[in-house]
């Protein structure tokens, strides 16, 4: 069982991109390695955009059939973003989902966590919660993240939740002593599978671990078996300019066996956090953007 989770970042676009067809292709590629995802940053209110790509998922492999499900528009200002999970349908479903709902207004985009179906006897299903901070509240948000963990778990009578998303966790956005303090640091349960140091950032002038995964249950944790973010420029033989059209971020993946001592890794979920921002063109493989970041998958 894989869990994959992306969190990159595509610029802010005023207007279309438009991708080589390397770009688009990588984008499928990545998005086809899931059976559950996250995306961030989605800003199509229309619902075209989010429409077309399952078109092109489709179109890109017949044999997978994908549904979503998304979250209303969250922000502070006239600038909305939404939260939007798709899914394989023949491979997983969703048990219950909610709006976080933030009295306090901590959170700029605050979570909309999904409970999703897994095919393992050990962990028969999972929570997700997504989330992307404001880098200037980073450390503000992480710490009510914790409430939202500890609200989760009582609306659902489940500890096995997995957080995850763009939480510019590093860096100027949040510096190791803070880190070191944050609630899901101090409090015991939660492991972050994602190492500090790892970069997750596709620029070679950036070294950043902005994007994570935070696991918290015994189920979650006694099936982890790896986790590493994955260098899809490297493997899809992008040049950086190819790989910034597609996200500014490398995907970060965690792989789960089925049970806790098997030997063979089961080729189950991967969850995917991935950011980027579509909009295909019914037309060619043209992409639009304003940010979209995949969180969840999936994969087989």
């Amino acid at each position: 069982m894989t869990l994959l989770a992306i969190v990159p970042q595509v610029h802010p676009l005023l207007g279309w991109l438009v991708l080589s067809r390397a770009g688009v292709l990588g984008i499928l590629q990545i998005v086809a390695r899931c059976d559950i995802m996250v995306l961030q940053e989605v800003v199509d209110s229309s619902n075209k955009t989010i429409s077309l790509l399952l078109q092109e998922l489709k179109r890109f492999d017949g044999s997978r059939h994908y549904s979503s499900l998304d979250s209303s528009r969250l922000g502070r200002s006239t600038y909305k973003e939404k939260y939007v999970y798709i899914y394989r349908s023949d491979k997983t479903q969703v048990l219950n989902s909610y709006q976080y709902e933030d009295e306090d207004d901590l959170f700029a985009r605050e979570p909309f966590v999904a409970q999703f179906t897994l095919p393992s006897k050990i962990l028969p299903s999972l929570v997700l919660v997504p989330l992307h901070t404001t880098p200037k509240d980073v450390e503000k948000e992480l710490n009510a993240l914790y409430n939202v963990f500890l609200d989760v778990s009582q609306r659902w009578q489940s500890k096995e939740v997995i957080l995850l998303g763009d939480f510019n966790a590093d860096c100027t956005s949040l510096p190791k002593k803070r880190l070191s303090q944050l609630l899901l640091r101090t409090e015991a349960g939660f492991h972050w599978v994602i190492p500090d140091g790892e970069d997750t950032t596709v620029r070679a002038s950036t070294h950043c671990t902005y994007d994570r995964i935070v696991l918290h249950g015994e189920g979650c944790q006694s099936l982890l078996q790896a986790a590493a973010a994955f260098n899809f420029p490297k493997s899809f033989h992008l040049t950086e300019e190819e790989a910034l059209s597609i996200s500014d971020h490398y995907p970060v993946e965690v792989e789960l066996n089925q049970t806790a001592r098997s030997i063979q890794p089961l080729s189950l979920p991967t969850l995917l956090l991935l950011s980027l921002l579509l909009s295909l063109l019914p037309s060619q493989l043209d992409l639009v953007a304003h940010g979209c970041d995949v969180h969840v998958a999936f994969r087989t």
